[in-house]
């Protein structure tokens, strides 16, 4: 039982990480609609910026968390800025934003490859290498920090949505985007805002999974996971892309330990096939119709 409950909290662990990811992800999609795959680069950003400041300039934790955040939020905005919105302006189709969104990826990850090398790199210990029991079990440090934060993070950013007036502006502009304009909702600012958020979430996303594996230019791929976590938990809901990466990350670590490791990656697009053929709305989606 007690190995059963310590796998638990590992995979708690691992689908916090998604969650970072996935819910951002999520909150452009609510916003513009399209797949923003150059979303899980911005994970690698934070990761390298959050490893530099603590590898090279030996800042504490918590000045690492805010350049790991930081920098991703400013890579989300001129993102943005510079590949979206031009887009946006013309009124173009979805797919144009794909094939951006995939061109910015290609940049964002071959410039690393290009500038920081190919080599995996390792965290210097930011906390102490041991274990907290509780009640029993084991809990490592670093896996405790990560849900706790993810916990708080979320935890804002469903206070913003629900209860401040920026908050209703982008649930309006999820609603209806070109309403929204009319009656008076800036969407630039808007899509600043979305950005800046889904940013710093993908910062902290990055930052933890370096922390608990490696660091290197190719992370980005972690996109992928995010993408199933939303389509699970209902693709534009922020609710349900973070249970989504909760269930994900705890039925991969089962499988990992009862199972086989191999089996790791196979079961999520195991997960994803079955939830387009059985829910494609996913959990928290809602059935929608186009009428002419």
């Amino acid at each position: 039982m007690s190995f059963f409950i310590q796998q638990l909290i590992n995979g708690l662990s691992i689908g916090s990480i998604y969650g970072l990811a996935s819910v951002g992800y999520s909150l452009i999609y609510s916003i513009l609609g399209f797949s923003n795959f150059a979303h899980g680069e911005l994970t690698m950003v934070g990761a390298f910026a959050a490893f530099l400041s603590v590898a090279t300039a030996h800042l504490p934790f918590p000045i690492a968390l805010i350049f790991g955040a930081g920098a991703s939020a400013l890579t989300a905005v001129l993102m943005e800025r510079l590949a979206y919105r031009p887009l946006r302006m013309k009124k173009a189709p979805s797919l144009y934003f794909f094939i951006a969104a995939c061109g910015v990826s290609f940049m964002l990850a071959n410039g690393f490859l290009v500038t920081m090398g190919a080599t995996f790199r390792t965290f210097p210990p930011v906390f102490p290498v041991k274990t907290i029991s509780i009640a029993g079990m084991s809990i490592g440090v670093i896996d405790l920090v990560t849900f706790l934060i993810t916990a708080v993070a979320v935890l804002v950013l469903e206070y913003i949505l629900a209860f401040t007036k920026t908050g209703k502006a982008i649930r309006a502009s999820a609603y209806d985007g070109e309403m929204a304009s009319m009656l008076g909702i800036n969407m630039d600012v808007i899509c600043f805002i979305i950005f800046f958020m889904a940013g710093c979430l993908a910062g902290l996303s990055g930052l933890f999974r370096g922390m608990k594996y490696t660091v290197y230019p190719t992370m980005g791929n972690i996109i992928l996971k995010a993408w199933i976590c939303a389509i699970f938990g209902g693709i534009g809901s922020v609710q349900g892309a973070l249970v989504g990466a909760l269930v994900l990350g705890i039925l991969e670590t089962f499988a990992a330990a009862y199972i086989s490791s191999a089996l790791k990656d196979i079961l999520a697009f195991v997960i994803l096939i079955t939830i387009l053929v059985v829910k494609p709305t996913g959990l928290f989606g809602k059935v929608t119709e186009e009428k002419a």
